[in-house]
């Protein structure tokens, strides 16, 4: 159970940090080469996201 808490707090601060990098994304005095790599950052951390959503919340069906 305690293992499962501490996948709820990692994923939350995932979709903050997410949040932030895509806040950072958006500033209009990016440049073009920053900006690219703050969206394969924002895709990489969204990967994970996924992933320990698969763990956290599984997909049962009956």
């Amino acid at each position: 159970m305690n293992e499962d808490l501490v996948q709820i707090k990692q994923l939350e601060s995932l979709r903050l940090e997410h949040r932030h990098l895509d806040d950072q994304a958006k500033d209009p005095a990016l440049d073009e080469f920053s900006r690219k790599r703050l969206q394969k950052l924002k895709l990489a951390m969204r990967d994970e996201i996924m992933k320990l959503e698969q763990l956290v919340y599984p997909d049962i069906t009956a």
